[in-house]
């Protein structure tokens, strides 16, 4: 039994195999698996997967035996993607969850809405993947093609699904809208296929089993796919590759398959290349994976640990995260989804202390991040956006003769703004920011780029009702946007600090302006 035609008819004719078969295509001994009629070479396919009856939760699912790398395959579909007008950003949405199943993500595919392209990036993938995870064309409109082409591809009839369209009617009636006849074309599936259900839109998702390859067929839409993903495609994917009777030998570290487990830390004030230096030697040991990858103006680490078991590779993580975090110190500001403005929210609710904000060149961009958090309204009392400099004075008591002797870009405004706005709200913070994002606006002295901060807050100990103020000057030659966004960063850092009882830096890889009136703030 060698070739892939006798493959074929053994499994339509329900062969048996005596589990000593040559492989000619691979010039060794194959030892096959048969199974309710499905005959695969585990040497060559070294996989199988079938259809299990209907578990408690009423989902179908799958049992199979996975004796070495699993290969995944992910399909983009949309004419934006090819045409630059979106950044696809759920390949990558996708991989990290792949990933934390030790899955080989070994193909990443963008294809047109065009019913040839996409046939043939379907049929490509069943013959060279395991999973096929399809995102994008399960909307109403006429370009929304997945469904029907993923049939045609297979050979399927189209069938109502019911429970479905029931659900789709359900949604429009909660929005108070009535819902269009097209949009009954999402409750249409390939016969034989299993529906994922999609909560918070129109476009239930749905599964297929064709040849080796499983199929998932997703939205397009960042959170509803992110939703499915990990209430409906991740647990199928992990009962197929760890069933019931595996999960035992899975975590005595029995199982042929890895273990992986992962942590993102958010580090801010140190370049890429530098932190790759400070842990070389800790990538070097071999018990992680250590990536790396800039999301400005963060860059996030990635330590990935493969064990035989859950204990080890959570032990390995433990490990290195600890002496990453030992090393690095306040660089590493948090973990996960953490953002700087939940971290620093989280801290303010811990002390219960407050914070305003005065801002000019960051346009109100502190004072959205820190509200984009629930339940802010219990730290963040409110803020001013003093663009002009009459603004500044009549609002934040900043006085017009040193407006008018020194500038709006400058040390003593930024200082006046910080502790004038701490003094009108009441609060225990006051951050400022005074400067120059450019493209023009830029002299000798003061340049394009230039940014000057201030954080207003209580005394040490010993001092009550008094101020003490931090200020210094930065200069990021970065973009417009890029420019606000790493001012308002580094204000929110300095908050943390605060917070933290830890020296108030900026970011390393940015020169100083200027040297500002507290020696102590020296870059990290």
């Amino acid at each position: 039994m060698g070739g892939a035609a006798t493959r074929g008819r053994a499994w339509r004719d329900g062969g048996r195999c005596d589990g000593g078969a040559l492989c000619s295509r691979l010039s060794l001994r194959a030892s096959c698996i048969g199974l309710r009629g499905l005959l695969f070479e585990s040497r060559d396919l070294a996989r199988y997967a079938e259809w299990g009856e209907t578990n408690r939760s009423g989902r179908r699912h799958w049992r199979g035996n996975w004796s070495v790398a699993v290969i995944a395959e992910i399909i983009t579909i949309g004419d934006e993607l090819l045409r630059g007008e979106i950044i696809d950003s759920n390949k990558a949405r996708i991989a990290e969850r792949l990933l934390l199943l030790d899955l080989d993500c070994r193909y990443q595919v963008s294809v047109l809405d065009d019913p040839a392209d996409m046939q043939d990036a379907f049929r490509r993938a069943a013959g060279r993947s395991d999973f096929v995870l399809i995102s994008g064309g399960l909307g109403p409109t006429r370009d929304d093609m997945t469904t029907e082409v993923v049939a045609q591809t297979f050979g399927r009839e189209m069938k109502l699904h019911e429970e479905s369209l029931v659900v789709i009617e359900a949604f429009f009636r909660s929005v108070g809208r009535d819902m269009s006849d097209v949009n009954r074309k999402q409750a249409y599936f390939p016969v034989d296929a299993d529906v994922l259900k999609n909560s918070i839109g129109t476009a239930p998702g749905f599964s297929i089993r064709e040849g080796r390859a499983v199929f998932f067929a997703m939205p397009g839409v960042p959170r509803e796919l992110d939703l499915m993903m990990d209430d409906e495609v991740l647990p199928r994917i992990t009962s197929a590759l760890f069933p019931e009777e595996g999960q035992q030998a899975l975590s005595e570290g029995r199982s042929e398959r890895r273990v992986v487990r992962a942590v993102m830390l958010r580090t801010f004030g140190m370049g890429e290349s530098t932190l790759e230096t400070e842990l070389l030697d800790l990538a070097r040991e071999g018990e992680v994976d250590l990536g790396y990858r800039t999301s400005f103006p963060d860059n996030l680490l990635r330590p990935v640990a493969r064990a035989k078991t859950v204990e080890e590779a959570d032990a390995r993580i433990a490990r290195v995260s600890a002496a990453i975090r030992d090393r690095l110190g306040a660089i590493v500001y948090g973990e996960g989804d953490d953002t700087m403005e939940i971290v620093v929210g989280r801290l303010l609710t811990e002390k219960r202390l407050s914070i305003a904000t005065a801002e000019s060149c960051t346009g109100g961009l502190i004072a959205e991040r820190l509200t984009d958090v629930p339940g802010s309204s219990a730290y963040f009392l409110g803020g001013v956006v003093a663009y002009s400099n009459a603004v500044k004075a009549s609002m934040l008591g900043v006085s017009e003769a040193v407006l008018e002797e020194h500038g709006a870009v400058s040390e003593p405004v930024v200082r006046a703004m910080a502790e004038g706005v701490r003094k009108r709200f009441g609060s225990d913070f006051g951050i400022a920011t005074s400067g120059i994002s450019g493209p023009s606006g830029g002299t000798e002295d003061k340049p394009v780029g230039l940014v000057w901060l201030a954080l207003a807050m209580p005394a040490s100990e010993g001092a009550d009702g008094q101020t003490s103020t931090h200020a210094e000057s930065f200069v990021f030659k970065v973009s417009r946007s890029g420019h606000r966004s790493l001012t308002s960063q580094v204000a929110l850092d300095w908050i943390r600090r605060s917070l933290l009882g830890i020296e108030l830096v900026g970011p390393s890889l940015m020169r100083r302006a200027g040297g500002g009136s507290n020696p102590s703030g020296s870059l990290a």
